[in-house]
């Protein structure tokens, strides 16, 4: 059986590093295993994407970047430089902003939960607040009254109805209550006099255009109605989620869901550690489910994803995109993986190999589970091997990478990855593209193992990369 390949998309910068050994070496010795390396410039590419698109329908927009996709300092400099806002999730990440320089009119909170010192420092700093519900409204509302401000803030709203279906979410206010909820709180009643009202928000789970599109109709329809009602809605900020892709070829892509489903009906050798469906399952001799991934291959990707929701036509005929621009609403989004496109990669050094009960090589890393770890069932690119012994081998073979943790499931990827030659202990693995959400998203210090440390390539190599093109990220 041939073992189905995933071929990642790959920088020349990636390249570069992982054909020059004696600094792939010095990097491993001076920083340890495993190491995150970024090159923040490749940012840029990924921002003109949208800027691109924004600028076709000619409207008024700002793209924030999603903090919480990357811990490190450099993306968020890199991010500032180029004319982003960034979107922060905690006090945390807000307070950094600040100490680094950004101006508060530049930082949004969005946090799932916003304790008292959050929103004490952002009210105090004019930043603005995106609500999901009442009870922060309640809090916001004491917190400017203390400090004797206003606050700026903005609401996130949900529960739009596509095809006569109502989507849930777990965050934000129902659009169907909003209208009532404006009245009673803004209108008839001085209970939140101290929240002044911006623009609304959604944030959409899964990867529709016609959702998104939908939603953002639903929004201009809202924003109409408050107009009438004398509130003016500056922006509405439609979130992230909007899709990048990972893959150079979409035959293998079809090709490992073909696989994978003959393996899982037992029809060929299992192509993923235990047999795991990855959201696929057997049940009564059917198979049923999807894969529960992120769609590493997808034709819509960034601008061309954006423009799909610009262009959604509401029943009027009218694009989106068009409406929002004649009605002079600004559209705002808050890409994270997206932006981090080409900017990073995860380097580890091979501790063991062996062969399991079943037959199967497992290739041990100096590295943890939560290292590299999805928010999916997995993360679906070949990795690179860079072998110390460059002697050719006829016999490829496939492996399972795992990790350090003494846990059964410290497998690092769940798919059976094919190679050119089983690798020696010493030799480096390359996981790439992994700078959003792979690296810092779930990392954890088990076993009181260090924090891989984080990179960054000074400028973008023209000719030869070497250790002195890093420093740390600080």
């Amino acid at each position: 059986m041939q073992i189905p390949r995933l071929s990642p998309i790959t920088s020349p910068w990636m390249r570069c590093l992982m054909q020059d050994k004696p600094t792939i070496d010095e990097l491993l010795v001076n920083y340890g295993s495993p190491i995150n390396i970024h090159n923040p410039d490749s940012m840029e590419d990924n921002y003109k994407a949208y800027q691109d698109v924004f600028e076709e329908f000619k409207l008024d927009y700002q793209v924030f970047f999603a903090r919480k996709a990357n811990k490190t300092k450099g993306v968020v400099r890199k991010a500032a430089a180029i004319g982003m806002g960034i979107d922060t999730a905690s006090l945390q990440e807000y307070a950094q902003c600040l100490e680094l320089g950004l101006h508060p009119d530049k930082i949004i909170v969005t946090a799932a939960i916003k304790n008292k010192g959050l929103i004490k420092l952002a009210v105090s700093n004019g930043s603005l607040l995106i609500l999901d519900n009442e009870d922060e409204c309640k809090l916001v509302q004491k917190v400017a009254l203390e400090l004797g401000k206003s606050a700026n803030v903005g609401f996130r709203v949900s529960g739009f109805t596509v095809d006569d279906k109502k989507l849930y979410s777990r965050f934000g206010l129902d659009a169907d209550d909003f209208e009532l909820f404006i009245n009673e709180n803004f209108l008839q009643s001085e209970r939140y006099n101290q929240l002044t009202y911006r623009g609304l928000h959604f944030h959409l789970n899964g990867y529709s255009i016609k959702e998104r599109g939908n939603a953002l109709n639903q929004c201009l329809s809202l924003a109409e109605l408050l107009k009438q009602k004398g509130l003016t809605t500056e922006f509405i900020d439609i979130g992230g989620g909007l899709l990048m892709n990972y893959l150079e070829s979409e035959s293998e892509w079809d090709n490992f869901h073909y696989q994978l489903r003959k393996a899982i009906s037992r029809k060929t050798a299992p192509i993923t550690y235990g047999n795991n469906g990855l959201g696929i399952e057997i049940w009564n001799g059917l198979i049923r489910g999807e894969l529960k991934t992120y769609p590493f291959w997808n034709a819509n990707s960034k601008g061309d994803f954006l423009r799909g929701i610009l262009s959604y036509k509401n029943l009027s005929g009218e694009k989106v995109g068009d409406l929002a621009r004649e009605m002079g609403v600004e559209i705002r989004m808050e890409p994270g993986r997206s932006m981090l496109d080409q900017v990073g990669m995860t380097v580890a050094k091979v501790a063991f190999r062996k062969k399991d009960s079943s037959g199967d090589w497992l290739v041990g890393l100096e590295m943890n589970m939560t290292q590299m770890l999805s928010g999916s069932a997995d993360f679906l690119l070949d990795p690179y091997v860079v072998y110390h012994d460059d002697t050719k081998n006829e016999d490829s073979v496939g492996v399972y990478f795992t990790g350090a943790y003494c846990l059964e499931r410290d497998v690092l990827l769940k798919r059976k990855i094919n190679l050119d030659k089983l690798p020696e202990v010493g030799d480096v693995v390359f996981f790439v593209n992994t700078a959003g959400y792979m690296m810092h998203f779930f990392e954890s210090s088990a076993h009181l193992f260090p924090l891989a440390e984080n990179l960054m390539l000074k400028e973008y190599p023209t000719e030869k990369i070497d250790s002195s093109s890093f420093f740390k990220d600080q």
